[in-house]
């Protein structure tokens, strides 16, 4: 097993319903360490660096994949979806931290649940912490409201933690 960085956002839309809490006690309670954390506002800049337009592929398929008949479409529904995400993530305080510990990106991940909370297991950040479904958020023209972003892979997670954190912003153990 290897130990493991990775980033985990939770969303204006956790930080507004003051679930900041259950959500880092869920990673915390599985063996998971916090070694960075703060809150803040992101800004358009950060948050074109960290939804990039390289992303608009993959959620214009997720949008396929949930069956909305506009993604098939429209080629460009992917950037809608990013411009959206990057305009939610700036509506609000959002929590970036840094968690650590075995296979930190896989159980970070199980924890929260898919993508879509509709979709995404009992027990998990998503399907129990929120009500959102990929498609309700594509009828009315905004993001997916899933409480948390999680990092997808060991590549990804450096990349990510290094646009929101500086080396000097980590815990020393």
């Amino acid at each position: 097993m290897a130990v493991e960085r990775t980033l985990a956002i939770i969303k204006p839309d956790g930080t507004s319903r003051n679930i900041v809490g259950e959500v880092i006690s869920r990673f915390e309670r599985a063996g998971l360490r916090l070694v960075a954390l703060k809150i803040m506002n992101a800004d358009l800049a950060l948050l074109k660096k960290h939804y990039s337009d390289s992303l608009a592929p993959a959620v214009r398929e997720k949008s396929i994949k949930a069956g909305e008949e506009e993604a098939k479409k429209d080629p460009d529904f992917g950037m809608k979806i990013v411009g959206w995400l990057r305009n939610f993530m700036m509506s609000g305080p959002v929590v970036p931290m840094v968690i650590e510990g075995e296979n930190a990106i896989s159980a970070a991940r199980e924890i929260a649940g898919y993508t879509d909370p509709s979709a995404a297991k009992p027990g998990t950040i998503r399907r129990d912490l929120s009500t959102d479904s990929i498609l309700a958020a594509n009828k009315e023209k905004r993001p997916v409201k899933n409480i948390v972003h999680l990092s997808g892979n060991p590549e990804e997670a450096k990349m990510e933690i290094a646009i929101w954190f500086r080396p000097n912003e980590f815990v020393k153990r």
